[in-house]
């Protein structure tokens, strides 16, 4: 069975809430504070994601367990944005020049034997 995509959207707001055990509300001021992105079905519900659900699992750690205010919370999510690009990126890069070598010692490979 093909793995779903994290990022698809397929939960309303309610079942979100349940899902992280937070109030409605609690789930729309953090949109409003830009700390989570729900898709929006018709310009008005709002849909959540494995994804977004998983990031506002890590924002009720951070606040609940960790004490940490909101604002906290925005700047170590972008942080970990950030680190999250940088990481695709290298792997990326990694992969380019693995390419590159591979198609090197191919050369190098029929360049001696021929």
């Amino acid at each position: 069975m093909a793995q779903a995509d994290k990022n698809e959207p397929v939960y309303l707001i309610g079942v979100a809430a349940r899902l992280c055990d937070l109030h409605p509300q609690t789930l729309r001021m953090y949109e409003r504070l830009g700390l989570v992105r729900p898709a929006r079905v018709s310009r008005k519900n709002r849909m959540y994601s494995e994804a977004d659900i998983e990031r506002l699992k890590q924002i009720q750690r951070l606040t609940q367990d960790m004490g940490v205010n909101l604002a906290g919370v925005e700047v170590i999510l972008d942080l970990l944005d950030k680190m999250q690009k940088m990481q695709e990126q290298m792997e990326s890069e990694i992969e380019r020049l693995r390419r590159i070598m591979e198609e090197q010692a191919r050369r190098l490979e029929n360049f001696t034997s021929g």
